[in-house]
């Protein structure tokens, strides 16, 4: 009696090569599902560090509207890029804010997002004070406009995917 216990015994003292396996093919497919999901995150976290550069650009931009200035950028500091952001440029026409990510973050020809400032359905003009609140569209590739009388000087060209939500 003892001996057969104590060979049943010994007999479940691990995993079998199948087990094993499965657990293996389980973690496999995880990691495959979770590994891209991982990565977009992550540059859409980069992506917002540029929204956060820019905040502060559309209030220089919306004081200058009204104030009617003829230079809707006047005021803004030389831009330095910073580890994910290369380019911060402001349209003095119009006062649309191109944010270029860096190359190490998307690629060269799909790294722009545009902001642009409009009002009572229309772009906003240096010189000209608008007469309703000035509104922002932020725009990723294949964005549509709000409004129709809103265009954008500037084809976005950053993935959707990796846009926030607000700018898809």
């Amino acid at each position: 009696m003892r001996l057969n216990l104590k060979i049943s015994m010994l007999r479940q003292q691990g995993f079998t090569l199948i087990e094993l396996m499965i657990v293996v093919a389980i973690v496999g497919i995880l990691a495959a599902i979770a590994v891209p999901a991982y990565q977009d995150y992550t540059i859409r976290a980069k992506v917002t560090e540029g929204l956060t550069i820019a905040a502060q650009t559309k209030t220089l931009v919306a004081e200058n509207a009204i104030a009617g200035q003829s230079d809707l950028s006047k005021g803004m500091s030389t831009f330095t890029a910073t580890k994910n952001v290369s380019e911060l440029a402001v349209d003095k026409d119009t006062g649309e804010i191109v944010v270029t990510y860096d190359s190490k973050i998307v690629p060269v020809n799909k790294s722009k997002l545009v902001l642009m400032p409009y009002s009572d359905s229309a772009n906003l003009q240096a010189g000209s004070v608008p007469m309703a609140a000035i509104q922002w569209v932020c725009a990723a590739s294949g964005k549509s406009m709000p409004e129709d009388g809103v265009k954008l000087g500037t084809t976005p060209t950053l993935d959707a995917k990796y846009a926030p939500a607000e700018c898809r």
